[in-house]
């Protein structure tokens, strides 16, 4: 069976490639349009096909421009990086540096039209590309699946430089959850019942979209300016994982690994309840439940010591931390219904989780915040740094040791759909 149009004959498997990849974007809709785009527009036969070209709008005059890998609004990796997205770095005028990794850097940046502030994450390609890390992709496809759930951070843009990618993300300043319990020791039950309902609730709807979080850690927990949590950094996070899938890569922070993971054993979902437990307990008590400054007897109490539970916190409370810290992850709380049993435990009677979930329900705690220009919850060692000068500057030679940078990340460009506009 053959099909013609648009001067070229599309045979039934050409015709199922077509419906394969409409099925994908359905099947992925949050991923934006602009992945949509790309798939088709980096697809030649895809590409003549004629209600294909409608939908790019590529008409018959730019039909030279199509073959000479120009098409407008599309990102095929032959393409300009400019031409990738309609965000570049000098739409934003950068402030402060308000984090540091080992790929780059996180700065608090003004966009000069709106006015709006924004937590831009830079990246180096040449570093991320010499350590071989391939979880920015991954990154960047969770973030896009997070948009709308009120306790996780959110991706606003995505665009790329030759040398550097960016990340446009929410602002939050409040300060990390890790901050304030530094300064506080422990926290009343109550408060931390309040953080432990909200992180939950994120982890929860991860889980709903088949991604296990794995690095749930108090410096990785923020509060916003009116004491709400924002779960943020998504680089660990593995996709595609079905409640009765295991996955096997060993990775996490030390004091927060689960038994099963330090076993080097296949994991499900239930290692997120197991940390979101260390992280409980480290609210309540002080300290990770099995710390010790010698990392390998840390991990043999993490396998073998029982679980101590002094008795300052209620019969709720330990009830759930022996729950979610069980060393067997078929007996641990949530390994049946996942976020279903923490909401139905008695340590969480006083919370309403509708109200919950649509911020009704009034923090414990507000961070003394004046402002968005206010840093003084970030570390001075970040904020006395100075911005460097080239983040605007979205021109960049393209010499012979970037262009393997400079192509390395097709697709990775992101414009909320309801702002793309194409010519």
């Amino acid at each position: 069976m053959a099909v013609t149009g648009a001067g070229c004959d599309l045979t039934y498997s050409k015709m199922r490639g077509i419906v394969s990849i409409f099925a994908a974007f359905i099947k992925e809709r949050k991923m934006g349009l602009n992945d949509l785009i790309q798939k088709m527009g980096s697809n030649p036969q895809i590409c003549q096909n004629s209600d294909v070209r409608v939908f790019l709008k590529i008409d018959e005059n730019q039909k030279k421009e199509a073959e000479e890998g120009t098409k407008p609004c599309v990102a095929s990796p032959g393409n300009s990086l400019a031409k990738e997205t309609q965000v570049k770095p000098s739409d934003f005028d950068y402030l402060k540096i308000i984090g540091k990794g080992s790929f780059g850097k996180v700065l608090l940046a003004r966009h000069k039209d709106s006015e709006q502030y924004y937590a831009v994450k830079v990246l180096q390609k040449k570093i991320i590309l010499k350590k071989k890390e391939k979880h920015i992709m991954s990154e960047r496809s969770v973030l896009l699946q997070t948009l709308h759930h009120p306790f996780l951070v959110r991706l606003h843009y995505s665009f790329q430089t030759p040398d550097k990618l960016y990340f446009v993300l929410d602002y939050v300043n409040g300060g990390e959850l890790f901050y304030h319990l530094q300064r506080e020791r422990v926290f009343l039950e109550p408060r931390a019942r309040f953080y432990t309902a909200e992180i939950a609730s994120a982890l929860g709807y991860l889980h709903s979209l088949h991604i296990i979080y794995r690095d749930l850690k108090p410096e990785n927990v923020l509060l916003d300016s009116q004491g709400h949590i924002v779960l943020t950094d998504f680089g660990l996070c593995k996709e595609g994982v079905a409640p009765s899938a295991t996955t096997s890569t060993f990775c996490g922070t030390p004091e927060y690994l689960a038994p099963e993971v330090l076993r080097k054993q296949p994991y499900d979902r239930t290692v997120d309840w197991w940390c979101l437990g260390c992280v409980l307990y480290e609210m309540l008590y002080g300290l990770p439940p099995f710390y010790s400054r010698d990392v390998a007897e840390m991990y043999r109490s993490i396998l073998q010591r029982p679980l101590e539970l002094k008795p300052s916190v209620s019969n709720a409370g330990r009830a759930l931390l022996e729950g979610l810290l069980h060393k067997d992850p078929a007996l641990r709380t949530g390994a049946r219904h996942d976020l279903m049993e923490l909401k139905c435990h008695a340590f969480f009677s006083p919370i309403n989780w509708d109200d919950l979930m649509a911020k009704k329900t009034t923090p414990p705690f507000v961070p003394s915040v004046s402002g968005p220009v206010d840093l003084q919850h970030f570390d001075p060692e970040f904020t006395h740094l100075p911005v460097p000068g080239s983040l605007g500057n979205s021109e960049c030679l393209v010499t012979s040791s970037l262009r393997e940078a400079a192509s390395a990340f097709p697709g990775f460009s992101y414009t909320p759909p309801a702002t793309l506009a194409c010519p």
